[in-house]
């Protein structure tokens, strides 16, 4: 696509935990935890400070969902909001200060919390607390300069656990783990530019050492436009590898959804309020989606044919229908541009069209289940419907494993902010952190003594520390296997290297510094270490002339068949009896003499 002439404009948000000892608003630690009792809520919307109310929250006070949180052993009564919070974690304000300096940006004076409206259930109090710690930055990328507009410092929400009919079960471990969010300007103009920057932003993170790694401790958020389409944030981007695909899907549905409504104001199509109670039409039915359930239906003027038009790769215009259905603690919908199907007759479509008198260009949109869930959800796809008629809608969405996105809620405004009063304002005047060595920076050093490759990954791994002791006393090339390349084949190979760590890495290192194993044993040793971390790996001395002598004289003929080219398979019986314990270069000398001798008699 030629994204410069459509428009496109994308802002990328990366939400990165920190490692830090405590939560941001109390001393409980930031590690998982046993749950033990649970406790249940319903969360109701507050308007803001002007009297306005988030449409956002809005519809999530309409799915009247229970909220049922699990508390353990590591977590308190800041969680469960029983308990006024403490002060900010000056922990995790230094590193905040430290990040927003690498991206070149401006601190604020003074530090002032923030509430955020969020009554998904992800926060126990129905509000998450922010604070904008930098604005006004920069980061450079294929040698253009992209704008960071913020970095604010936040509590992260609760791990949700199961999502049900009506209820959410959320675990309250990860609840106030201190986490930045870092948003860029509306400045990137491709799907790759989106994926390069938000890998700049994880690169940098990553070189303060003090952010936690693994899934589920960043996410990526992306915001996408086009010039006649609508802003749209995409939450939860979990895999740096799809933003592209993600970036590229979007554009796609924006674009289908234009042609769309273009295609019904030429039909003149019309969307009615009213909602039809069709339960009679499937009291025989032999469909198990509505049979012995309240069926509903809304009609659809001139959108026959198009509930079912593709907008994304397997997802249809009845897709994000039956996304907002899901929502509302629906199954989903099922519409006449797929009927008869799923159990439900011919006839029970013809009395259907009959009963809601529609024409052969109208569509109908049904759903089953409770009348009030049914009613509310229709309602609002009666809203989505007749936002077709206008375009693209702003909305939150939410991304898929495939690079698609779901329907997640509507696109929330300023009014879900309001003033945090249990958290006192603090100065960030005085407060100094050193700026770290970038991994980038960090790699093209290493790069002198390994392949750009695996420098880069020894640079990124969290062991590059014991890479930087140990290259002065082993070989670098030696040094980097052993903390990264034997692991990883490893893990290929099926072995769990989960046990494997600093006090490992370094047992392997000190044994082949120490000449109790050889180079080449290294792979071993991290095997025994992987299934018991405190094995002892020092191996057993074999005496290398007498295995050496021994095969030479069992393949003499094979010697005297082959001459010198006889090495290479004699090397690997060799090596089969010695490997890792004698060093392979030692090995190859003394068996390329015992040939020639052979040879010389």
């Amino acid at each position: 696509m030629m994204y410069s002439k459509l428009g496109l404009k994308v802002g990328v948000e990366i939400h990165q935990q920190l490692d830090t000892k405590h939560k941001l608003f109390c001393r409980c630690p930031t590690k998982p935890g046993k749950d033990e009792k649970e406790f249940h809520r319903y969360l109701r919307l507050k308007r803001s400070e002007i009297g306005e109310e988030d449409k956002a929250a809005r519809e999530e006070v309409e799915r009247s969902r229970k909220f049922i949180y699990k508390y353990c052993d590591t977590t308190c009564l800041v969680e469960a909001d029983e308990e006024p919070p403490a002060e900010v974690n000056v922990e995790a304000l230094k590193i905040a200060v430290q990040i927003a300096k690498m991206l070149n940006m401006e601190l604020v004076d003074e530090v002032h919390v923030m509430r955020k409206i969020v009554i998904d259930g992800s926060n126990t109090t129905g509000f998450q607390r922010t604070a904008l710690i930098a604005f006004d930055g920069y980061i450079e990328v294929d040698e253009r300069k992209i704008g960071i507009a913020t970095l604010c410092l936040e509590e992260e929400a609760c791990r949700k656990i199961e999502d049900g009919e009506g209820y959410a079960v959320y675990s309250l471990d990860r609840l106030g783990i201190p986490l930045v969010e870092i948003s860029t300007k509306p400045e990137i103009d491709s799907p790759q530019l989106a994926k390069k920057v938000a890998a700049k932003i994880g690169m940098i993170l990553r070189s303060t050492g003090k952010v936690k790694r693994g899934i589920g401790t960043i996410r990526q958020d992306i915001n996408v436009s086009i010039a006649d389409g609508a802003r749209v944030e995409i939450k939860g981007v979990q895999e740096l590898e799809i933003l592209d695909k993600v970036v590229e899907n979007e554009v796609v549905r924006q674009l289908k959804l234009l042609e769309i409504r273009n295609e019904l104001l030429k039909r003149s199509a019309h969307v009615f309020d009213d909602i039809f109670d069709v339960t009679d039409v499937f009291s025989n039915s032999k469909s198990q989606i509505v049979k012995g359930k309240i069926v509903k239906a809304i009609l659809l003027k001139g959108f026959g044919g198009i509930v079912g038009k593709e907008i994304q790769p397997k997802r249809r215009l009845g897709t994000e229908f039956a996304d907002i259905a899901k929502n509302f603690g629906l199954k989903g919908i099922i519409h006449t541009d797929e009927l008869p199907a799923y159990g439900i007759s011919d006839e029970e479509v013809k009395k259907l069209k009959e009963l809601l008198k529609a024409e052969e260009n109208d569509a109908i949109v049904i759903a089953a289940g409770s009348s009030e869930r049914v009613d509310r959800a229709l309602r609002r796809i009666i809203e989505r419907a007749k936002y077709c008629l206008k375009g693209v809608p702003e909305e939150t969405r939410k991304a898929n494993e495939d690079g698609t996105t779901s329907y997640l809620r509507p696109l929330p405004g300023a009014a879900r902010m309001y003033p945090e009063t249990d958290v006192p304002p603090v100065t960030l005047e005085g407060l100094e952190v050193e700026i770290p060595e970038l991994i980038e920076d960090r790699a093209k050093r290493y790069s002198k003594d390994l392949p750009f490759d695996l420098a880069w990954e020894v640079a990124d791994s969290p062991y590059w520390n014991l890479y930087e002791e140990y290259s002065k006393l082993l070989q670098p090339t030696v040094v980097a296997k052993v903390l990264y390349s034997i692991p990883a084949q490893l893990k290929r190979e099926g072995i769990d290297v989960s046990q494997l760590g600093e006090e490992q890495f370094r047992k392997v290192l000190n044994a082949i510094y120490d000449g109790r194993i050889a180079k080449e044993g290294a792979e071993e040793a991290l095997k025994i270490l992987a299934k018991d971390p405190r094995a002892e790996i020092s191996f057993v001395a074999v005496n290398v002339d007498e295995i050496i002598e021994k095969i030479v004289e069992s393949k003499k003929d094979l010697i005297a068949e082959k001459g010198e080219a006889a090495f290479k398979p004699l090397m690997g019986l060799v090596m089969k009896e010695v490997r890792g314990k004698v060093d392979g270069k030692i090995v190859a000398e003394k068996l390329l003499s015992a040939i020639r001798k052979v040879i010389n008699k």
